[in-house]
């Protein structure tokens, strides 16, 4: 997996705009000019790939799962997570 250091945006409020593609090859993310991509290998039905983003995210993070929350874009491609 490649999963860069996201550390610098772990501070409480900051809200982390991205965009998903699910259904690829392997998990990763990579920084581009003004968002991150997020690839995941689930497929979004039943909100299983929102569920893997948040788990890739939190670890790119150095934060627990559980303080990241979906603020936006809960079916769409692009969305928008808040720290906690």
């Amino acid at each position: 997996m490649d999963i860069p250091d996201l550390s610098h945006l772990a501070s409480t409020g900051t809200q982390i705009a991205l965009r998903v593609t699910p259904k690829a090859s392997r998990n990763r993310i990579t920084a581009e000019a003004d968002h991150l991509r997020v690839y995941v290998t689930t497929v979004p039905e039943d909100g299983k790939a929102n569920a893997a983003v948040q788990k890739l995210l939190a670890k790119a993070l150095g934060l627990p799962k559980t303080r990241l929350r979906l603020i936006r874009g809960q079916t769409s491609r692009d969305k928008v997570f808040e720290v906690e």
